[in-house]
């Protein structure tokens, strides 16, 4: 029965002001502040903005700072630099307004920006909002001009310095730590975000200047797209097929440039930009490059009589093996974009389809040109065509089995649970009967279900599709989420929300996260897609802190938390420390407590942001070539650690 609403009045009616709604949710603006992608992101904003001074001919060199401690950016170009003067309606400095107002800033239409990535105005005030420390310093009408802020709001005022002949803006900032977990900034990923941005655009300079590690570098690319496909495939150590990519590019109107070729690896890999923005989901820039390519290599197989009798050619057996870099830019005046979010993740823009799809249907003419590289890349796609059925008829062979068995009775081991409703249930993927035990006499039997997993979990990546027909515990597995697998996978089936892998914290328990973790990469794809899979994380240690009455438990997830929180609590404390090896030492209660309940507990959901790079990284750790595993061993080395 539902409550009256006794007290619910006007006065609970919260108007958040400023910038203090992305201070409540910054989620909704960068994607999270648990990991390190959103911290990364307020580096790209800041980045995104020179870019475009830069897309407009504004600018030609960028410089991008990781300060000493780590925890500091700056971003400077010799772009036109933001405007100071004061704004006619709001009688406060256009930098000022641009860095403290949500959906303010110059590039909402295309008076000043020809092209422009940042177009919701609220890039650089989300940056400034989520920073302990932010300062512009604006190179302008012949001065130089400073101010700073804090939190979102100004700590000085507009303040005109020394005379300069120089012109551009510098950004530095400093994430706020009551916002991120982490603000310690990867080099690693700035320099790699910087040389995507020099590939896309040609003939820009980025350089990067590491304070911690004193070097420089300088990223640029006169060949753009060209070069940046090369470095796709050097990275993967792949090669062409038949030595042969392809740029294709449309200047008129919706600018696009396209490169890309075959290999021999069994991924698909396209990275794909709007106004050099990076669209990790796709849209409809993406959907034309693949309509288009289709095209026009089943028209061209079809005119030349090169499909055998029997086989079907799906859109995936065209494109295996396919490396590509699209980028397209959409001029303000063509089009006004449209974006899946303020992460700018997917393209939206219908009107964006057809030109693309248009460009890459002429790619028949390049083949109809090589005939010789025409045949090896037909030749590939049959190949892909008949591997395929061959795992289709294997996954099939799996699913009517595990239809049967489902239809008679779930698999013994499984406690599940009372409610049938996926959006409410759950169910814990453990290792072992004792950490099963446990998990079952410590869950919501109402919500949250246990499958206990014994014995050998199959290597997904090694073993042939045959093998997965007499593997039991992952046949279990499938019949207990109940969508069964492969090609014939249905989501609507599904009977947990979450599906939570939840092992050991040791190497043991890693090594079957990450068996199973292959598994549904390679067999359930969609389950991680539509974002059913996640990761448990249990506690490594317990530290009591004080006794009796004053007794204070603290739950740390690894070594380097544990040392941290020593550090803090200081030498003087009473400490009493327990280190947890496996789930099945914890009682139902602690287990509950720390890891089962949604309140209290952390969960991982699993992303997939580069399906190549993942299929790439699972065959290194999982393959059949134990070269690529002894290589990555020994280049990280110097980072593991033996649990005995």
């Amino acid at each position: 029965m539902a409550k009256p609403a006794s007290n619910y009045s006007a006065a609970d009616i919260e108007v958040l002001e400023g910038l203090e709604p992305v201070r409540r949710r910054p989620g909704m603006y960068i994607g999270g502040t648990e990991g390190p992608a959103g911290l990364h992101h307020l580096a790209k904003e800041i980045l995104d903005n020179s870019i475009d001074e830069a897309m407009n001919g504004h600018a030609d060199k960028i410089t991008l700072t990781l300060h000493e401690d780590s925890e500091s950016i700056s971003v400077q170009d010799n772009g036109r630099g933001i405007p100071v003067d004061i704004h006619p309606k709001f009688k406060k400095s256009a930098l000022e307004i641009i860095l403290t107002t949500l959906h303010s800033g110059g590039k909402f239409s295309d008076h000043n920006y020809v092209s422009a990535g940042g177009l919701h105005g609220v890039g650089a005030s989300v940056v400034n909002a989520l920073s302990e420390d932010f300062e512009a310093c604006i190179q302008r009408d012949g001065y130089t001009w400073e101010q700073t802020f804090s939190r979102g709001k100004p700590t000085s005022k507009l303040i005109r310095g020394e005379k300069t002949k120089a012109h551009g803006t510098r950004i530095y900032f400093k994430p706020d730590a009551e916002i991120f977990r982490n603000i310690k900034f990867s080099a690693e990923r700035l320099e790699k975000l910087l040389e995507e941005k020099a590939f896309l655009n040609k003939g820009l300079k980025l350089e990067f200047l590491n304070e911690v590690a004193k070097t420089e570098k300088t990223f640029c690319f006169e060949d753009g797209l060209k070069s940046f496909l090369g470095a796709m495939l050097e990275k993967q150590s792949l090669k062409p097929v038949a030595d042969e990519s392809f740029y294709l590019e449309r200047a008129d109107g919706i600018k696009i440039e396209v490169a890309f070729c075959w290999t021999e690896s069994t991924a698909e890999k396209v990275l794909s930009y709007v106004n050099g923005i990076h669209t990790a989901q796709g849209g409809s820039h993406e959907d034309g490059f693949r309509s288009g390519l289709s095209k026009a290599l089943r028209n061209y197989m079809s005119v030349h009589d090169l499909i055998p009798k029997g086989v079907k050619l799906g859109g995936e057996d065209l494109r295996e093996g396919l490396f590509a870099v699209l980028s397209v830019n959409v001029p303000g005046a063509v089009a006004q974009l449209q974006f899946q979010g303020q992460t700018k993740d997917k393209l939206n823009n219908p009107e964006v389809e057809p030109p693309v799809e248009a460009l890459l249907r002429s790619f028949e003419n390049s083949l109809n040109s090589k005939p010789n590289v025409a045949s090896q890349i037909v030749e590939r796609v049959l190949l892909a065509a008949k591997a395929r059925a061959a795992a289709r008829s294997a996954a099939e062979g799996v699913s009517r089995k595990v239809g049967i068995s489902h239809r008679l009775n779930l698999p013994g081991k499984l406690a599940d649970c009372s409610s049938n409703r996926q959006d409410k249930c759950e169910v814990f993927i453990v290792e072992g009967d004792s950490a099963g035990g446990s998990a079952k006499q410590g869950r919501d039997r109402e919500t949250q279900a246990v499958l206990p997993l014994r014995g050998k979990i199959l290597n997904s990546i090694s073993a042939g599709e045959g093998k997965l027909k007499d593997n039991k515990e992952l046949l279990d597995l499938v019949s207990a989420l109940g969508c069964g697998l492969g090609e014939s996978l249905k989501l609507a089936k599904l009977r947990y929300g979450k599906v939570i892998i939840l092992t050991d914290a040791d190497a043991d328990g890693m090594h079957i996260s990450s068996l199973l973790m292959a598994f549904f990469f390679k067999f359930m794809r969609p389950l991680i897609d539509a974002g059913h899979l996640y990761i448990g994380l249990s506690p490594l240690y317990r530290i009591r802190v004080g006794s009796g009455a004053k007794e204070e438990d603290h739950w740390v997830y690894s070594d380097e938390e544990k040392e941290k929180m020593l550090k803090t609590l200081g030498a003087k404390a009473k400490v009493h420390i327990t280190r947890f090896k496996g789930l099945g030492e914890m009682n139902p209660s602690t287990l509950w407590e720390t890891t089962l309940n949604p309140r209290t507990r952390n969960i991982l959901r699993i992303r997939i942001d580069d399906a190549a790079e993942a299929a790439s990284m699972f065959e290194s750790l999982l393959g059949k070539d134990t070269g690529d595993r002894y290589r990555l061993i020994q280049e990280n080395a110097h980072r593991l650690e033996l649990d005995v």
